[in-house]
């Protein structure tokens, strides 16, 4: 079994270090109104109101454009909505240090890796046992998991609406539906690798009360795509880590947060290798980046954003089965989705990763492999360069040979088809892609925050 030794406690804001206290359900009136810390358990969810967010999927009364042409709109009410809800969390003191601080470069040349210090993440650590070799784990209750977390946490519940629009309201029952809801909320669980990163960091918590294991299927990623897709800002981008590649909660939940700069993976040239093989009007497209340290996919098209869900969720399920550990990057709102097998944990296990990248305690997940590095120490931070990044992130990759293997598997259970790499493959998308975006951060970020492109 290959086990990581050291990693770090995991405690909510309603935690404390030593453990959860056994809170006995609180009577008022002769009526059990849950355990005392107005959770997102059973005892106390079910009986509870939060905000409310309804997103609009098309089906037989409400028609779709095809995603890959729909042009965002100008602004979003969901973005807006869930970065001034962070920011009210943050104004009432719920996170542990102000993310907003930190420092941030772009390293000039090659990938321009986006480096941030970010010294709050260093945190203290105790001994755990922490399998890295299986993606697939049964749900432990008695392990830290998302019912434990406070709901002054929760930003606002999630959910498909019953019509063809778009509806937020500010109160609504909790369990109004025969499913679990699904929940978005701040990320302030005490983990190291997944402290808050940059600006507006949330979770996606899916069907919160089923308390489902870290696992990828149909419905849940059909949910976080939409959720990329009503944000509407190509700034935002969504992440999930499998097991076995630094997720270190086994409670499905995505990640997502903003940061205006273009992600180093988003302007890579790529090579389009698969396609749809249903008579569909915008097939699904496949192509792999060229010219990146970690060899990956990207997916793009369909006719819905179900189809292009479809073909990646059948893609994740297939590498979940055959205990191949992954990251998804979703960018551009919903319309690319970035696919990174990947084998650094177990390659650390193996005592295969050299000292010098261990020491910068950084566990490569979807984010450094998409280019945003979060560095805990100064001397890390001063020392960036475009060698030491490229050598932290090209051990993510797997091997040509499994990559070709890994294709041909994804190829059969999304039912796609390899087409021919012709030169006129050779694409990048105008709108993400640019290497000359004159994007800046919004007046929202602290000034040291500011991302500023170095000269090339």
């Amino acid at each position: 079994m290959l086990t990581i030794k050291r990693v770090a406690t995991v405690v909510s804001n309603y935690q404390e270090e030593g453990g959860e206290k056994d809170n006995a359900a609180v009577a008022v009136e002769g009526e059990a109104k849950g355990c005392g810390r107005n959770c997102l358990g059973k005892c106390c969810l079910p009986a509870s109101d939060l905000p409310l967010y309804t997103f609009k999927v098309a089906g037989e009364d409400c028609a779709e454009e095809s995603i890959f042409y729909q042009k965002p709109p100008e602004t979003s009410f969901l973005l807006n909505l869930l970065l001034g809800q962070w920011e009210n969390r943050m104004n009432r003191g719920l996170f542990r240090y102000d993310v907003t601080t930190c420092k941030t470069k772009i390293i000039p040349g090659g990938y321009s890796f986006i480096v941030q210090l970010n010294e709050g993440r260093h945190l203290k650590k105790r001994p755990t046992e922490f399998r890295v070799d299986q993606v697939l784990q049964d749900f432990d209750e008695k392990k830290f998991n998302f019912t434990k977390v406070g709901q002054e946490e929760v930003l606002f519940m999630f959910e498909q609406s019953d019509d063809c629009y778009s509806h937020f309201f500010p109160s609504a029952p909790a369990i109004f539906k025969p499913t679990s809801p699904n929940v978005v909320a701040i990320n302030v669980v005490k983990l190291l690798q997944v402290s808050p990163i940059e600006y507006g960091h949330v979770l996606l918590i899916a069907r919160v009360l089923d308390c489902l294991p870290q696992r990828i299927d149909h419905m849940s990623f059909f949910l976080a795509l939409s959720l990329a897709k009503e944000a509407a800002d190509r700034f935002s981008r969504m992440g999930y880590n499998s097991l076995g590649t630094f997720a270190t909660i086994n409670h499905l939940h995505f990640q997502a947060y903003y940061l205006a700069s273009p992600f180093p993976v988003e302007k890579v040239p790529t090579l389009r290798v698969m396609t749809s093989t249903s008579m569909q009007r915008y097939a699904v497209v496949v192509s792999q980046l060229l010219k990146f340290p970690v060899r990956s996919l990207v997916f793009e098209g369909g006719d819905t954003l179900w189809d292009l869900s479809s073909a990646v969720a059948n893609s994740c399920i297939l590498l979940q089965h055959n205990n191949i550990p992954f990251n998804i990057l979703i960018a551009d709102c919903g319309k690319r989705v970035f696919l990174f097998p990947q084998c650094y944990a177990e390659k650390q296990a193996r005592g295969e990763v050299s000292q010098e990248l261990l020491e910068t305690q950084v566990n490569p997940a979807v984010w450094e492999i998409g280019g945003h590095i979060v560095l805990k120490r100064r001397e890390d931070f001063e020392k960036a360069s475009r060698t030491v990044s490229t050598r932290l992130i090209v051990e993510v990759s797997l091997s040509e040979e499994s990559c070709r293997e890994v294709k041909a598997q994804i190829s059969e259970a999304a039912g796609l088809h390899e087409i021919d790499t012709e030169a006129h493959n050779l694409h990048q998308s105008e709108e993400v892609v640019s290497t000359s975006s004159d994007a800046t951060a919004t007046s929202h970020l602290h000034q040291d925050c500011l991302v500023v492109k170095g000269k090339a």
